[in-house]
């Protein structure tokens, strides 16, 4: 009797018992304490990359990323005295480098980008990743609390290209990554081992000799699989049983059979070569590249909102002490007219219009103290991870670098060479390069996949049987006994098996694909569109932002001779009051006006140093302008000295 060979195969039994865990433990922040105004931190920043091993075993256990860290640097401590915050603007872009959350919610793209590469190195299809600009951060006037701003997106981000999404900045990437299927290209074993028993009464004797036939089946299966980019896929499988029976007419009891067979099955037309099988892992490593660049581009945008936010705090800082001033002269004023007017040097009337500017002067120093407390609160929200402490909150702060000393900087290069400039320079151009670049390749996978699909297959296999002759059979066999004799006569090729042949799969009309290769077309077309409207849009750019220049230098120098000729005014109202040829109210007035001008300077520098924020950010000037540096922004630790 002949018993039916059982598909089997020696397991493979893989016991993995991962290794404990630690989760890196977030320091809590203590109860606030007088004099505590910051943690500290250590210096070493919280690794982003990829975890490595060469232990095989870690391919199974979990990668645990740190939390993070939500404790403030302790650079905000070295910058208090006497209980107020003292910031520079290159303190501020320090701490901002150090402890801002847009920069930290940005920093998290790269290693996700890191791991999509990883995973279409196994063939796997790219998640994409988010590479717009957070715009979380209140008062930049880029986003956020009071700007008009189209953020859009999760977190408050901007579509980029390169992210998994369609759809941004009006551009559609429906079959970005298309084309045939990609297999996975990391081995994989699988096996099956295990024994089966089996009585069956019979109705009769004349097939098996016995009246319940007793079997018992051992069986294991092995099979190793792997894809390869070239379009080639390789299945290798191995089968062994070991077979039992009570029937006299089995020759062989234990009946020990083994094959193997080794499968090849390349891809001719649809889904040969590179370019196809590759798409996903070169999309990814452009994305990769898009994201450093869109970290880059966060850095800037960061910065800038820094600078803006902190140049608003310097114009509520110098109006509230214009406002100081005009409050004091008023007073002043008032209590020289109440003694006068205990001298009855003048009516009580000109007191009671004395008393109603003091009224008016505290007024307007009462709203320019809550701005400043506003603007201070901002900058604060902007340089921190927290503000839990409540010593922090409250602390004032007072900034150092004021907009009159910082009209005597250098100014910015203003000619035509700025948008060439800017188009070397703007990371939104090379971005959307690398785009083209991403759907160049799904492009052309996409025209693969419109290629019928015709593939060679071919497989090379053996046989082997062996045995124990059954003490109940009259016929003796010839098979070798043991394991061994089934191994070898599997693999030397006594009894072997092939074939070669080709598949054929030729879609009629083909419409699917053939609307995806249209697509694919029209896609990359309507990006070199875009990317020309870039172009434009930064030349638009650089040239509002160099003539906005000119106009705040233009209405600095106004304000400044307006605030001149107030003081001349008011000084020469001073002398006549002082002569006897003027009023108090004459006075009064000319002080007042002497206020507003002093306000507008200080508005038209304000303006003036945010139209030299814009102009290096349009020009692509920002990180050399403020001597930053990408590594150690990626790092969230300024090099020392900073």
């Amino acid at each position: 009797m002949k018993i039916q060979n059982v598909t089997a195969t020696v397991a493979m039994m893989l016991v993995l018992m991962p290794s404990p865990t630690v989760y890196a433990q977030q320091q809590i922040p203590a109860a606030p304490q007088p004099q505590v105004l910051a943690q500290t931190v250590q210096s070493k920043p919280v690794s982003l990359d990829l975890p490595h091993s060469w232990n095989p075993l870690n391919a199974y256990r979990t990668a645990h990323v740190q939390a993070p860290n939500l404790a403030n640097s302790p650079r905000i401590d070295s910058l208090v005295h006497d209980g107020v915050l003292e910031l520079s603007l290159k303190d501020a872009i320090s701490l901002a480098l150090e402890n801002n959350l847009d920069l930290a919610i940005a920093r998290y793209n790269i290693p996700i980008a890191k791991a999509d590469v990883l995973r279409t190195q196994a063939g796997g299809t790219f998640l994409g990743v988010n590479t717009g600009v957070v715009q979380n951060t209140p008062g930049g006037g880029v986003g956020g609390f009071g700007s008009g701003s189209t953020g859009a997106g999760a977190g408050g981000t901007s579509g980029g290209a390169g992210g998994a999404g369609a759809g941004a900045s009006g551009l559609v990437q429906s079959t970005l990554g298309n084309g045939s299927t990609v297999s996975s290209y990391d081995p994989n074993i699988s096996g099956t081992i295990g024994y089966s028993n089996s009585v069956t009464p019979l109705s009769s004797e004349a097939i098996y000799g016995v009246p319940t036939l007793h079997t018992g089946d051992f069986a294991g299966q092995l099979q190793y699989t792997q894809a390869f980019a070239t379009g080639t896929s390789v299945n290798f499988g191995f089968n062994s049983d070991r077979v039992t029976s009570n029937s006299p007419y089995s020759f062989l009891t234990p009946e020990l059979d083994s094959s193997f067979q080794v499968l090849v099955h390349q891809h001719l037309l649809s889904g040969f070569g590179l370019g196809p099988n590759l798409r996903y892992l070169r999309i990814a490593r452009n994305n990769q590249k898009i994201s450093d660049q869109a970290f880059e581009l966060q850095v800037i945008s960061t910065v800038t909102q820094i600078a803006n936010i902190y140049w608003d705090l310097v114009a509520a800082y110098e109006d509230e002490q214009v406002k100081v001033r005009s409050l004091d002269f008023a007073q002043q004023t008032l209590d020289s007219g109440r003694k006068q007017l205990q001298l009855q040097a003048i009516p009580a009337l000109d007191v009671l219009k004395d008393e109603a500017e003091v009224a008016n002067r505290e007024q307007d120093l009462t709203i320019a103290r809550s701005q400043l407390q506003f603007q201070s609160l901002l900058i604060k929200n902007a340089l921190t991870k927290n503000l839990d402490d409540p010593i922090l909150e409250a602390m004032p702060v007072r900034p150092t670098d004021l907009s009159a000393n910082a009209l005597n900087d250098a100014a910015p290069v203003v000619g035509d060479d700025l948008v060439v400039q800017a188009l070397a320079h703007r990371i939104e151009i090379s971005e959307s390069n690398i785009d083209l670049q991403n759907r160049q390749i799904s492009r052309n996978a996409v025209r693969n996949a419109l290629l019928p699909q015709v593939d060679l297959v071919g497989y090379y296999g053996g046989t082997g049987l062996a045995g124990s002759n059954n003490p109940l059979s009259t016929t003796p066999s010839t098979a070798p006994s043991g394991y061994s004799g089934a191994f070898t006569n599997t693999f030397n090729g006594s009894a072997p098996n092939y074939y070669v042949g080709v598949n054929v799969n030729i879609p009629i009309r083909n419409r699917v694909s053939k609307s995806d290769q249209v697509r694919s077309e029209l896609e990359s077309r309507q990006a070199e569109l875009h990317l020309q409207q870039q172009r434009k849009q930064i030349r638009i750019e650089v040239r509002n932002a160099q003539y906005a220049l000119e106009q705040s230098q233009a209405r600095v120098t106004a304000a400044t001779k307006a605030r001149d000729l107030q003081q001349r005014t008011f000084t020469i109202t001073e002398k006549e009051q002082a002569l006897g040829a003027g009023s108090a109210l004459q006075t009064l007035a000319a002080r007042r006006d002497l206020a507003a001008s002093e306000s507008a300077l200080v508005a038209a520098r304000t303006a003036y140093q945010k139209a030299r924020v814009e102009l290096e950010r349009s020009t692509g000037q920002t990180l050399e302008a403020n001597a930053i540096s990408i590594d150690a922004a990626r790092s969230g630790v300024p090099p020392a000295g900073n």
